[in-house]
């Protein structure tokens, strides 16, 4: 089952909170992104799970270094989905992993700026973590790149972890990213910049899950 999941990235602790109560039937799970984590921590995350306690939280802290200590830390404060970046060392992403299934939750492995990312797929697919994520960046999605491309490709080596996909999704490129049948689709600007974003999350949770 593919599930949608919310990016928050540049906002606010309490705009955060009133956007989740417009939209949380529209998506399965809330991702705390890295610039909202960066402004005000794990604290983001802790008070999400708080506020809502039966949402699917992500907590996008793209670990490079004490992969252990810094997951422990995202799943102490409510996390259930943790991100390690994948050009961080194996034994960075071997101890985010042992900790992550230590308390059953779970490791995202995002691929952003990856160069050869068939070959790093690959060899962290046999690692045991749960996702491999491919991301177009934020920096370069007014480029038009979209993530489709290398989604197909990390679709083709990985057998053990799930794939997600994320980076500039919206209403009009959903329904190819949907055709490759990644396990999670992440979106954030197309909702949260949206006039009416109860409509932008609904359409979209909507086209996720219209064939189950």
């Amino acid at each position: 089952m593919m599930e949608l999941l919310l990016a928050l990235d540049f906002i606010t602790l309490p705009d955060a909170k009133r956007l989740l109560h417009r939209v949380i039937d529209c998506i399965n799970i809330v991702e705390i992104g890295t610039p909202f984590i960066v402004q005000d921590g794990v604290h983001a995350v802790r008070e999400i799970r708080n506020e809502f306690p039966n949402i699917k939280i992500f907590a996008d802290i793209k670990i490079m270094d004490a992969g252990s200590e810094e997951t422990e830390m995202a799943i102490k404060a409510g996390a259930d989905i943790v991100s390690v970046l994948g050009a961080a060392d194996d034994a960075t992403i071997k101890g985010a992993v042992t900790t992550a299934h230590k308390y059953g939750k779970k490791i995202l492995v995002d691929m952003i700026a990856c160069s050869d990312i068939a070959c790093r797929a690959t060899h962290i697919d046999t690692i045991g973590v749960d996702y491999i994520c491919v991301h177009t960046a934020f920096d370069i999605q007014n480029t038009g790149i979209n993530p489709l491309k290398e989604l197909i490709i990390v679709n083709g080596v990985v057998k053990n972890a799930q794939t997600a996909v994320a980076g500039g999704v919206n209403i009009a490129t959903l329904p190819e990213i949907i055709q490759a049948h990644p396990a999670i689709i992440i979106v954030g600007g197309a909702i949260t910049t949206a006039a009416d974003k109860y409509f932008a999350a609904k359409q979209m949770y909507d086209l996720v899950h219209k064939n189950e």
